[in-house]
């Protein structure tokens, strides 16, 4: 029986994956060790790798197939390729495809610390209660960042809650991205849809939010989602992601899901009271922004992004009902939204 599966979705990963794959196997190395000198063989963590392939157009599947001939030492690597294009298709095949009863995922720009799969191990069996646990991701940024650049690490995934576990707060969408998120399997195949409302692509726009859905689905059916800080993954971060026009790109498309996501779990009389304080309540944020960064707003690409969040925020209700009148008119599924690989 498998313990745990170490779930990667990729797209065009091919110069990506090496660097993670070999990481993953020092963290097998790692655990064996670690299990050897302290004489717990009746605790060993059985774990794979899945990979699941979104429609690659490089030569993805042929490193795998590569790395397959030399994994079979250290633990299963298995190879999908999920046609449908969207990140939230390529978990939801990947937990699927998961022999595990945890899964953790990686993006494949993600470096696990050498612990970090007998950390998620460890704090799913401390905290029975916990469907989803996700640890601290730390920025390797290829470029020193813009200055205050803090203020905004969070639409690049970064995660640093300090050195105690909490729990996060899922009304109000503060949860974990599915970079090196845990989950327990079946507590996913209970109560995430197997079609997700957000997901695939945007025409000429990248907009946040599928990596928290089946997170909210899992909240509103009664399991806690934790910070665990003893889990440290490393984002590889490199130069163009910190350049100003994908900076407020991504800021915009973290801001657009943002009606759409509190309106997952809600019941129809709650709907319109979610619209108007949406758009309130941002337009609160985007004056009192205004007043605090006078004259910073169009110099300061940190300020411009947090602005550019707010409004995309307080727009999110529009873009909704835009997005729903398509989908109405074309009598298809339109995806709403693309996971940019954070």
């Amino acid at each position: 029986m498998i313990d745990f599966t170490v779930a990667i979705p990729t797209y065009n990963g091919a110069s990506r994956l090496p660097k993670l794959l070999e990481r993953l196997r020092e963290c097998f190395s790692h655990g064996q060790t670690s299990q050897a000198n302290e004489h717990a063989t009746e605790t060993q963590i059985r774990w794979e790798i899945v990979i699941v392939d979104n429609n690659s157009s490089d030569n993805t599947a042929e490193v795998i197939r590569n790395y397959q001939k030399s994994f079979t030492e250290y633990c299963p690597l298995r190879y999908f390729l999920e046609t449908e294009q969207g990140a939230a298709f390529a978990r939801i095949r990947a937990v699927r495809e998961a022999k595990g009863q945890i899964i953790g995922f990686l993006d494949d720009d993600n470096l696990p610390a050498l612990d970090w799969i007998q950390e998620a191990v460890a704090f799913g069996k401390e905290h029975p209660q916990a469907g989803v646990w996700g640890g601290q991701i730390h920025g390797e940024y290829e470029v020193c960042p813009p200055e205050n650049f803090a203020r905004i690490q969070g639409f690049l995934a970064i995660r640093e809650r300090g050195s105690k576990p909490n729990l996060y707060d899922p009304d109000n969408l503060s949860l974990p991205p599915a970079a090196a998120v845990v989950i327990r399997k079946q507590v996913w195949c209970d109560h995430v849809p197997n079609r997700p409302n957000l997901s695939g692509k945007v025409a000429g726009l990248l907009v946040q939010g599928d990596d928290y859905e089946p997170l909210l689905y899992i909240h509103k059916a009664g399991w806690q989602i934790w910070y665990n800080p003893t889990m440290h993954t490393y984002h590889q971060i490199p130069s163009w992601r910190l350049e100003k026009d994908y900076l407020l790109t991504l800021a915009r498309g973290c801001g657009l899901c943002i009606c759409q996501l509190r309106l997952l779990n809600a019941k129809n009389w709650q709907k319109p009271i979610i619209f108007i304080r949406t758009i309130l309540g941002n337009l609160r944020r985007v004056i009192q922004h205004i007043i605090k960064y006078r004259g910073q707003i169009q110099s300061d690409v940190i300020t411009l992004c947090e602005m550019e969040f707010y409004l995309s925020s307080m727009m999110s209700p529009f873009y909704y009902l835009k997005r729903s009148i398509i989908k109405q008119k074309s009598g298809v599924h339109t995806p709403d939204t693309v996971n940019i690989g954070s």
